[in-house]
């Protein structure tokens, strides 16, 4: 029976989490709405915030993919470290995939700023 229920915990907290997440983000976004609906109609002025640029995406995205990685790495590696398990060491690994996409967009970061210069 114990091992019904974890199935049966696994799928519902799989599914249950990011369902969570997306209503609690469309609620965040429709309360911002009504509040500017508010103050639009009493008169108040709503400074709208800047986007972001193309570079400032890239640069944003690569700082956290980097640094993901790099603690992704750090942590398996004192896992492997403290367990004496080299096993473990294959895990710390695969921070390689989002720490070359990091450096990709950190790359394109660059090339978007030496382009606006030019």
């Amino acid at each position: 029976m114990g091992g019904d229920i974890i199935g049966l915990v696994a799928v519902v907290m799989s599914l249950g989490i990011p369902l969570g997440a997306m209503y609690t983000y469309y609620r965040v976004r429709k309360l911002r709405s009504e509040e500017r609906l508010a103050a639009i109609a009493r008169g108040v002025e709503i400074p709208m915030e800047p986007e972001l640029t193309q570079a400032a995406r890239s640069r944003r995205a690569g700082i956290l993919l980097v640094s993901g990685a790099i603690g992704y790495i750090i942590t398996f590696g004192l896992i492997a470290r403290i367990e004496a398990e080299p096993d473990t060491w294959v895990a710390a690994v695969f921070g390689i995939i989002p720490l070359a996409i990091g450096l990709g967009y950190f790359l394109d970061w660059s090339f978007i700023r030496r382009e606006a210069r030019s």
